[in-house]
């Protein structure tokens, strides 16, 4: 295992190819898009992405990593290009498969196939090794095939491909045991070897499962807004249940992962999966709620700062960004749209009505909050709110609306919790151990066991 030869050098694939080199590996990066190429060979990354710059700058002047745009022969193939979804709501393997039969003419025996990108159950077996085929080699005993979904999180890249767990899902033993050699160069996480239906799987349930449990608190601020309650009030408070863990909600969900692979269980499924095609829906439907909210505080014409346009805070990353659908929703409907965020320039390839803060808020007659930005948490919200009166000041991530467990009944503070167990008590006694006491309820004095149902604290 010498060369590795890595396809698509995206938010995956770069890093990716990055990490292998500086282990020691010899790397040829490629992408179909010659700006990209280009770009990385004048010593520059086209993504953002903290500590990414310096490790390619050594890699790229050691030549540990080459890039260009066709493969070439090597022992391991990693594909990390994209899947994303058709109107239909179906996965679009147009990419994968392009990538795989560009490596048809190259395979030798005793090479291995590796795809990360995220794909449907059963696409290793019944798409990628079928194109394989045709390089005449036997599949799983002269070439190798795996799967092993990335499950990093943009911002933190570099550190979670190093350290997070690893599901590697082989076609076969062999296969599975491969592609573990190729991750032990670089992956500090434990490697957890399985079938590549289930490696598929895993990664596809993994964002479903957030999925879901963002759509419920997504209903849930629907349901507050209909009935006049504020709903960071009421997940604060009942997230104070020792088994109770609410997400936050949100004007939708977005990025290359959680907005889209949903959809994929759904198609392969269709009859057993109408809570996470439910999940989806309400997901998808979000940024029309907040339009709604802009149009019941002001009429089309009005000025309207929007602040956020990436898909999550602190990124500059715009994939599938809810952010950006209210924006074009509000321009489309003859809103003035300022936009700022301090991340990103361009959205979907197009110019952003960008400007700063400072001139946003003053010109503003409506301002809505879309990226819980570190910037933006700086706001005074007292005066956002006297200035931005009248539902005018919609904030959709609760940096400003929420209050924290504050009583709503002036001068009432919250009761500070008890602390330790004094006794118990009952007719019916015992004295139990005071260490199995103490490891329970912490230092106090004498302790009483009982069945008994009357207890005091302190």
């Amino acid at each position: 295992m010498n060369r590795i030869c890595v396809l698509g050098l995206g938010y995956i694939g770069l890093p990716t190819a990055a990490l292998a080199a500086s282990s020691g590996l010899k790397v040829i990066g490629v992408d179909i898009d010659p700006e990209v190429v280009r770009s990385l060979g004048n010593g520059r990354a086209h993504i953002a992405e903290p500590d990414l710059d310096v490790l390619l700058d050594r890699v790229l002047k050691n030549e540990s990593l080459i890039v260009q745009t066709t493969p070439c022969q090597a022992d391991i193939f990693l594909v990390a290009v994209p899947t994303p979804i058709t109107e239909e709501k179906t996965a679009d393997l147009s990419y994968v498969e392009s990538a795989i039969r560009s490596v048809v003419p190259v395979v030798q025996k005793g090479n291995l196939v590796i795809v990360e990108s995220t794909i449907p159950p059963g696409t290793t077996e019944g798409v990628v090794s079928k194109i394989l085929t045709e390089s005449g080699l036997v599949i799983g005993e002269d070439l190798y095939v795996a799967h092993c979904p990335e499950r990093v999180l943009p911002g933190r890249i570099l550190e979670e491909l190093v350290n997070n767990d690893r599901v590697i899902g082989g076609i076969n033993r062999e296969s599975a045991l491969a592609a573990r050699q190729f991750y032990e160069e670089f992956v500090r996480g434990a490697l957890f070897l399985t079938n590549a239906r289930t490696a598929e799987m895993v990664k596809l349930v993994e964002n479903a499962y957030r999925d879901v449990n963002i759509a419920f608190a997504n209903e849930l601020s629907l349901m507050c807004s209909h009935l006049g309650v504020n709903v960071w009030d009421v997940i604060d408070f009942a997230n104070r249940h020792p088994r109770v863990n609410i997400l936050r909600p949100g004007p939708g969900v977005g990025g290359h992962c959680i907005a889209v692979d949903p959809w994929f269980l759904v198609e392969k499924a269709p009859q057993s999966t109408s809570l996470i095609a439910t999940a989806r829906s309400i997901n998808d439907l979000m940024p029309e709620h907040v339009v709604a909210k802009v149009a019941s505080a002001v009429p089309p014409g009005a000025r309207v700062a929007c602040l956020g346009a990436s898909y999550k805070a602190d990124v500059g990353d715009t994939r599938e960004s809810p952010a950006i659908q209210v924006i074009e929703d509000l321009i489309a409907k003859g809103y003035v749209v300022n936009v700022v965020d301090p991340y990103v320039s361009k959205m979907n390839g197009k110019s952003l009505p960008l400007t700063t803060l400072d001139e946003a808020l003053d010109t503003a007659e409506c301002v809505v909050l879309l990226v819980d930005h570190s910037e933006f948490k700086l706001l005074d919200a007292a005066k956002l709110k006297e200035k931005f009166a009248n539902g005018k000041l919609i904030d959709t991530r609760g940096i400003w609306t929420r209050t924290d467990g504050a009583c709503p009944f002036q001068g009432i503070a919250p009761k500070p919790a008890k602390r330790g167990l004094v006794g118990v008590r009952c007719s019916n006694t015992q004295i139990v151990d005071p260490q199995v006491m103490q490891n329970i309820f912490g230092p106090t004095d004498t302790y009483l066991l009982s069945t008994c149902l009357e207890s005091t604290t302190r």
